[in-house]
């Protein structure tokens, strides 16, 4: 496995190398099991596969989360080369941005509701870092785990706004056996917290099982079930159309429906997600 720093090693690793697709995986460090499925679903599927570590700071929208936000280099670098990934990028905030970025993306609703509502400037911090990793790296795919579904809506809103060629592949949630849905941030929790956690599962799962039951009420269920505990903060709860991310009131003509959280445990916040069962 091949570690680089600096645009121009990847780039000369990359130019010198005879393939015909290069998969990448763009990861804040801190990896878990869901990060390494993204590499071995890429190895499979492309003759090369980039991993990046990078906390973008571009996509915090409070400066506590970018400084509390985990790092082990040392230790994502060892998972990354008992998964055989070929290579991996980290750069420096400054070898990513050596020039002030003040680009604006628009993605329609995307750039509205939930995840948007309630990190400002998000989503605008993301097209930024991958839209950089992408000329950087030139992948002809790109992984990301559907835990941040809106994330790769966005995503590929924005391969089609840059009319890129990356084929970008959602990747299933994976979750701890309590059924908390994997994230770096499930480090910060006790474990006593990540018990209490797995209800937003387990209650998100009640909800995808009973569409007979109104858009209300199953809002109310699970707003309900989330006092609980103390230290639970509900950001948001919606059911939404799977296309257009657009929270719904009622059942109306799309085609699926999934269920969107944000909870913050302990002061950790942690989002989940699951489809609507018909």
């Amino acid at each position: 496995m091949r570690v680089f720093y600096t645009v121009k090693d990847v780039q000369d690793y990359l130019g010198n190398q005879k393939t015909k697709s290069i998969g990448f995986v763009a990861t804040m460090g801190a990896l878990h099991q869901a990060h390494i499925s993204l590499v071995d679903i890429s190895k499979k599927e492309n003759d090369i596969t980039v991993c990046s570590i990078f906390v973008n700071p571009k996509q915090f929208n409070k400066k506590e989360d970018l400084l509390k936000y985990p790092r082990n280099t040392e230790a994502d670098l060892e998972k990354l080369k008992a998964a055989d990934c070929n290579a991996v990028f980290i750069p420096s905030v400054d070898e990513m941005y050596p020039e002030k970025v003040e680009k604006e993306f628009y993605f329609e609703t995307l750039s509205e509701v939930m995840e948007a509502e309630h990190r400002p400037g998000h989503f605008n911090g993301v097209a930024i870092v991958i839209e950089r990793f992408f000329d950087i790296l030139t992948p002809t795919h790109a992984y990301f785990g559907e835990k941040d579904y809106q994330q790769l809506a966005v995503i590929k809103a924005l391969v089609k706004q840059l009319n890129s060629p990356v084929k970008v592949v959602g990747c299933q949630i994976f979750r701890e056996s309590n059924g908390l849905a994997m994230s770096s941030r499930n480090e910060r929790l006790s474990n006593a917290e990540k018990e209490q956690a797995s209800l937003i599962s387990r209650t998100l799962k009640y909800v995808c099982e009973h569409k007979n039951l109104s858009v209300l009420e199953l809002k109310n269920h699970f707003l309900s079930k989330m006092k609980r505990y103390d230290n639970f903060e509900i950001e948001y709860f919606e059911i939404a159309d799977e296309t257009t991310l657009q929270p719904i009131t009622e059942w109306g003509s799309a085609e699926k429906y999934i269920a969107f959280t944000a909870i913050n445990v302990g002061g950790v916040r942690l989002i989940d997600n699951m489809t609507i069962i018909d």
